[in-house]
């Protein structure tokens, strides 16, 4: 049997999930009754343009939000388009029936922004105020030419009541009986902060008042203050009585003046994103950066964003100084939609990398759910997405043609946000790849193209990288003697962009190496020809140093190397295939995953100990070798040759280096002893 129906709501069930589940955060409620008192304005500018209402071209429209303590109330008034008593019930008593909605559709095709600016659109917002109120009043009076005011009061059930209002001028007020759940919004300081984080930029000026009665001391104290004249002490010596009564009637002047002075809104109607970027100069971007994220820092650059088809997005981007390295993950991006605040870093629209930035997105066609506090998929936002990579790409490309020594101071601060942006976002990699700079140990900032260029007769197709310039200061001294370079990546993101750069440049065998991967660009060239007899003595030598030093360091699984290296200073060096280095890296990086662990649990680092030949220490080893009374001489240089050769590839462990100090402390008592 086929049966048709109209799907019903419990309306006494309805506050408890407003309450509880429609809104993530107790003070959003500030944002949805300000919001709707803006729509009721420009809901109000709107008619007047189309010649519906007769409304004064001077009309100071504005919002106020009253505090008063001790009555335990929140009022937000508008001096906007105001409701009659029909459309109260209307809009208020009819659950999820919006008003923005509403007026859009009588309107339609009247207005060619077609209600852009009004934000409201689920007809929701409203009952928010029922999340810290625990009867909640409207007293509104229509614009309509004889319309009656009227009042609606509800205690937060199903029942409502309706009478007369009492506003003699047209608009509305929002009255909130705060209950336990939302006192803390009677404190001044809260109120403010939550003003702040939703209504600093909303487009109608919005003025908060706080009222409460002072108290006998305090107006005590504040007569007491306006008759005292503040001077220094020497001042005070020298002033005579006509003085002071003349300093002190210039300052109950002034004070009066600062009272007469007209109250400054606290959002800013015009915010900075609005604008052209023609009308903007580089202090107002600096002074808004300052004022919006309390960086005391200037930002390196900005993108202004502007954009009007396919959809509506404007906004700017700060790429922020870093002044140490954890501040790259205090990016922050905060989403708007008609200047008002909706979160902060919603990945959803913002690209990934771009949250390690600082910047304001407004975007009027925002696919946001019911509670307005997060996105519905929706097309835009991929579009939004690709837009915002390309004008970043755009930007970048730009910094660098014309003013690359100016894009090569930023490069330490960008390149994180560069390089991990290139792993994250493919089409920002394709548009960046012939920027991306290699920072080199000879203080140089070269293009890949231009690195791989230079080395080719060296090393070709291989960059060679140094992670920590103190740490590896010995490779990289050999490097340096040796005519090589090496590039410095050093951040945390260089770890997985190594592999990725072999990736994307599979096509010529690219291979990135750490300085302590081989020596081949390091060692002496042998004779093309070498006789039998010399491999002999040369693999017999190696041989006796690895006995040597497996069993100075205890250690039978170490490898030994005897290498005619072309630094006659460097006595040993360690080394770690670029493979098991990563993989070694790759076990950190996965410490906590138990199965991985329990994969890898008996894999240790394949590290090999270089000794160069031409160096005077490892030949005066080779002499001790197999020497009975020189053994133990010959075990603690072997330990400390070892350790020497560590402490350039890692850092020792607090056990290592306390038998490192002590082994060097019982070395300089033998050299004084001999020298005696």
């Amino acid at each position: 049997m086929q049966e048709k129906g109209n799907l019903s709501i419990n309306s006494e069930n309805f506050m408890p999930i407003i309450k509880k589940w429609l809104y993530t955060d107790k003070d959003i409620f500030i944002r949805e009754l300000v919001s709707n008192a803006c729509d009721a304005v420009t809901k109000l500018q709107k008619l007047s343009m189309m010649g519906e209402a007769d409304i004064p071209a001077e009309e100071a429209y504005k919002i106020h939000v009253v505090l008063d303590q001790d009555k335990k109330t929140l009022q937000i008034i508008d001096n906007g388009i105001g409701m009659t008593a029909d459309e109260i019930k209307k809009y208020i008593n009819q659950i999820a029936f919006s008003g923005a909605t509403d007026f859009l559709s009588k309107f339609e095709g009247k207005t060619e922004d077609e209600g852009s600016e009004i934000i409201g659109h689920f007809g929701l917002g409203f009952y928010s105020a029922f999340m810290v109120a625990d009867t909640v009043e409207i007293d509104s009076l229509s614009y309509q030419k004889g319309a009656e005011p009227a009042k609606w009061r509800c205690n937060g059930g199903i029942d409502y009541e309706m009478e007369a209002g009492e506003r003699t001028e047209r608009g509305t007020t929002i009255t909130l009986f705060i209950g336990a759940d939302g006192e803390e919004f009677l404190n001044e300081a809260t109120l403010y902060a939550a003003m702040r984080k939703y209504c600093a930029f909303m487009p109608v000026p919005i003025f908060v008042d706080v009222l409460k009665e002072e108290t006998e001391e305090e107006k005590a104290s504040a007569k007491k203050a306006e008759n005292t004249v503040h001077v220094s002490p020497e001042e005070a010596a020298k002033l005579t009585t006509e003085g002071a009564m003349d300093l002190l009637q210039e300052q109950q002047d002034a004070a009066e003046e600062a009272k007469a002075e007209e109250p400054k809104p606290l959002n800013d109607t015009n915010p900075l994103w609005q604008r052209k970027p023609s009308e903007c100069t580089d202090e107002d971007y600096k002074a808004f950066y300052h004022q919006v994220f309390n960086d005391l820092n200037d930002p390196l650059f900005w993108i202004h964003l502007n954009m009007d088809y396919p959809f509506r997005l404007k906004g700017i981007l700060y790429f922020p100084k870093l002044v140490e390295q954890m501040d790259m993950m205090d990016g922050e991006v905060k989403l708007y939609c008609n200047q008002v605040y909706i979160a902060d870093n919603v990945k959803e629209v913002v690209p990934e990398f771009l949250l390690l930035l600082k910047g304001i997105l407004d975007c009027p066609d925002m696919p946001l759910n019911v509670s307005r506090s997060a996105l519905q998929n929706d097309g835009y936002v991929e579009k939004m997405n690709a837009y915002i990579t390309k004008k970043v790409a755009d930007k970048l490309n730009q910094l660098f043609k014309t003013d690359r020594s100016a894009f090569e101071g930023f490069w330490d601060d960008i390149n994180i946000f560069i390089k991990y942006g290139c792993m994250k976002e493919e089409k920002l990699y394709d548009k960046v790849k012939d920027i991306l700079l290699l920072k080199t140990t000879d203080g140089v900032y070269e293009t890949v193209a231009e690195y791989l260029e230079k080395n080719k007769e060296k090393h070709e197709n291989v960059i060679y990288f140094a992670t920590d310039t103190n740490q590896q200061a010995q490779y990289i001294r050999l490097f340096k003697e040796q005519g090589l370079e090496a590039a410095i990546m050093d951040t945390p993101v260089d770890k997985p962009f190594v592999s990725f750069l072999e990736y994307k440049n599979q096509d010529i065998k690219l291979k990135v190496q750490r300085v302590d991967a081989d020596i081949d660009s390091l060692q002496e060239k042998e004779d093309a020809e070498i006789s039998e007899a010399k491999k002999q003595a040369d693999e017999f030598e190696a041989n006796q140093m690895q006995e040597l030093f497996r069993a100075a360091v205890a250690n039978e699984k170490l490898h030994v190397k005897l290498e005619a290296l072309k630094a006659e200073k460097v006595s040993a060096m360690i080394l770690l295939s670029e493979e098991s280095r990563r993989m070694m890296e790759m076990m950190e990086a996965y410490a906590n995953n138990e199965e991985f662990k329990a994969m890898f649990a008996n894999m240790k680092p394949d590290e090999t100990l270089v000794l160069n030949k031409n160096n005077k220490l490892v030949k005066a080893l080779l002499s001790m070798a197999g020497k009975e009374e020189k053994k133990e001489d010959a075990a603690l240089l072997c330990h400390q040759l070892y350790d020497l050769a560590l402490m350039s590839h890692r850092p020792l462990t607090s056990e290592e280096m306390t038998a490192f100090i002590d082994r060097s402390n019982l070395l300089l008592e033998k050299l004084t002893a001999f020298e005696a």
